[in-house]
């Protein structure tokens, strides 16, 4: 487990360590704007009773929101957000097999009643992902406000100092 220096707020976790070529941007991200959060590889297919304990305890250890990453069939971001009242932020990881579109609609079609966020496939998936819960806490923290707001800001002024893509 990777845990920043304070008490881990957002938890990062995947089904599997070949989802951490992914989820390591959303861990970059967030260690970016100064957010404590753990990583952590959960799987809802091998290791449930795990899955569960993870998702049950979350509150109780601080986490306010939770960013899952998983492939294939992806029922992990699914199956935490059934087991924790805590926001689930879903990102696809990319498979061979269908190229992310089995992880999409795994983690999109939700019943209702268990919302998880859905995030587009791949690395914008779990950067976005990342500044989603990175504004979820903004709302009560002013200070990670500002590192939000100054992360766009040079988002954008990067954009404004580069307008001809050939140079």
């Amino acid at each position: 487990m990777t845990v920043t220096t304070a008490a881990p707020r957002v938890g990062v976790v995947m089904g599997s360590r070949s989802d951490w070529e992914t989820m390591t941007h959303a861990a970059d991200l967030l260690q970016e704007l100064g957010v404590s959060h753990e990583v952590r590889v959960v799987s809802a297919h091998r290791t449930p009773d795990l899955l569960f304990q993870y998702a049950e305890e979350a509150v109780s250890r601080g986490i306010q929101v939770i960013i899952a990453g998983a492939g294939g069939a992806a029922h992990l971001p699914g199956m935490l957000a059934a087991k924790t009242r805590l926001p689930v932020f879903g990102v696809p990881v990319q498979s061979k097999a269908l190229n992310g579109m089995d992880s999409l609609l795994s983690i999109a079609q939700m019943p209702a009643g268990i919302p998880v966020g859905t995030l587009a496939i791949g690395r914008a998936g779990a950067v976005n992902a990342g500044l989603l819960a990175a504004a979820v806490l903004a709302l009560h923290d002013p200070a990670l406000a500002k590192a939000v707001e100054a992360y766009r800001s040079r988002q954008t002024q990067s954009v404004l100092d580069n307008p001809d893509p050939r140079a």
